[in-house]
């Protein structure tokens, strides 16, 4: 298994990015990025080759979680600027739909949020997914499924409920 600082400079950047996807507030991600990286250290879990990152985004996952559940989340407006994640638009209206795209998935429920997230923004497989999760891969293909579905009411102005 590759040491801490090795594993902290190839991931600490997805890191950042899943955690400030999902909370949509950049403290509040390099907080829980910063607390993935210290339980890694202060744990030092045996990790399988090849799934360090993985085990590092289920970590990331389940605290954003946690504080996603908690009172702050209610303060969070949602539409910040989120130039990190997006690279810079060519032109005013790609970024708009970008930015409205980003606004849609912060408002679907937390289950859908993260599947989407670890699809599309991360490049994972059902399988993968599933596996992260400790979920079965039907689970990940409906929520896949409903949660573009929520997207796309959201996005014509429905209700993603």
């Amino acid at each position: 298994m590759p040491n801490f600082e090795e594993l902290y400079e190839t991931y600490a950047t997805d890191v950042l990015r899943v955690c400030y996807f999902y909370l949509g507030d950049r403290q509040k991600a390099e907080d829980v990025c910063q607390d993935v990286f210290v339980r890694l250290m202060v744990n030092a879990p045996q990790l399988e080759e090849g799934r360090e990152k993985a085990w590092l985004l289920k970590v990331a996952l389940n605290r954003c979680r946690d504080l996603w559940r908690g009172s702050w989340v209610k303060r969070v407006v949602l539409g910040s600027p989120v130039f990190e994640l997006i690279p810079a638009a060519d032109d005013t209206q790609r970024r708009e739909e970008q930015d409205a795209m980003l606004t849609a998935i912060h408002q679907l429920p937390a289950p859908f949020r993260e599947v989407i997230l670890l699809h599309y923004y991360q490049n994972y497989g059902i399988t993968e997914i599933a596996q992260m999760l400790g979920l079965p891969e039907g689970t990940i293909s409906s929520r896949l499924s409903r949660g573009r579905k929520k997207l796309e009411a959201i996005l014509q102005g429905g209700d993603a409920q």
